[in-house]
């Protein structure tokens, strides 16, 4: 590992709970089949482009984490019916079209390793492509037969921009306080993960105290998906995972690694990122430094603290349901979120 990229150190290896995702597909693996040709047949359309660009990203590797949790709640809370194939699908068009809407806001080149749809067929197809998935979206949801699903996804797709909107909003601004921060991770990352999982106890019918539990574990795994995420951009392991290291520090986005890191800084510290987050004057050697002084103040450890006290609700959330290899898997799959970070 280069002197100049964190090394973080945490409880877990990755290499013990990368096996958490492969017990949860092979748990969900029949389902997953139905979803995934759901997913090819709603993307089907006469205008060759929108599949084209659209499975470009879909069929990029991406685990395919929401839709699962979908499938994996319906086995734990014992549901045979067939609407969570629809949802599970609807969740992965909201989660595309999101990311398709984020690369180009963003300037992204890179995801999932491979080049992103703006960077090849432009920004305009791009927006629009992810338009049509949203769209599908929402036909999905109406074939649920429940409004209360409907406005739960609803709801989850119009948090999900208001958190890019409030992202945007504090991009550049190190006086972010960690609240603001956590509002923003929690509407553009933990709410698709609550609704992935509480649209089940509601087609499954199993009352207020499994939905509840349903969408705390969730959000609570979403919000320490994103903590981890969010510290990975500062980390040597974010290369092994097909992404740049920094992509976060040259957009001057503003996360709780250099939330920490300005506010513990002397004067000297603060006037660099101040010149490097707020006025993105950056120069050669800036990354390096911003490294190093998160890794000066412990603020990737502090963040990745704050991801398992997280992971640690979701867990608790899960207390309701009898113990199950379904409860099992979606337990480990906390572990897996946090132990990408090592």
């Amino acid at each position: 590992m280069s002197s100049n990229v964190v090394s973080m150190h945490g409880h877990k290896k990755a290499d013990t709970t990368a096996a958490a995702v492969d017990r949860l597909q092979a748990l969900v693996a029949d389902q997953m089949k139905e979803v995934n040709a759901t997913i090819l047949k709603r993307m089907e359309s006469p205008v060759a482009l929108i599949p084209e660009l659209a499975g470009h990203l879909i069929s990029s590797g991406g685990k395919r984490l929401r839709p699962m949790l979908t499938l994996a709640s319906a086995k734990m809370v014992g549901y045979e019916g067939k609407r969570h194939i629809g949802l599970a699908t609807a969740v992965e068009f909201i989660h595309t079209a999101t990311l398709l809407h984020d690369d180009v806001v963003d300037e992204s080149t890179l995801r999932r390793g491979k080049k992103t749809a703006n960077l090849i067929w432009g920004n305009q197809p791009t927006v629009l492509v992810g338009d049509f998935l949203f769209s599908r979206s929402f036909e999905l949801m109406v074939e649920s037969d429940s409004l209360r699903v409907l406005k739960i996804l609803a709801n989850a797709a119009a948090v999900i921009t208001e958190g890019e909107v409030l992202q945007l909003t504090t991009a550049n601004d190190l006086k972010t306080s960690e609240d603001t921060y956590l509002e923003v991770i929690t509407a553009k990352t933990a709410v698709l993960f609550a609704a992935a999982c509480e649209v089940v106890g509601v087609v499954a019918e199993g009352g207020k105290e499994m939905e509840e539990a349903l969408e705390s574990y969730g959000r609570f795994l979403g919000i320490a998906f994103q903590l981890v995420d969010d510290a990975l951009d500062y980390s040597a392991r974010q290369a092994t995972l097909g992404k740049n290291i920094g992509d976060d520090f040259r957009e001057g986005k503003v996360t709780l690694p250099t939330i920490l890191a300005y506010r513990r800084g002397s004067d000297e510290e603060r006037k660099f990122w101040k010149r490097t987050m707020e006025r993105r004057k950056q120069e050669d050697g800036d990354l390096e430094r911003a490294i190093q002084l998160i890794n000066d103040h412990d603020t990737l450890n502090d963040t990745l603290e704050r991801a398992r006290h997280y992971g640690a609700r979701a867990k608790d959330a899960l207390a309701i349901f009898r113990d199950s290899e379904a409860k099992e898997a979606m337990i480990d799959i906390v572990d897996f979120c946090i132990s990408r970070a090592y």
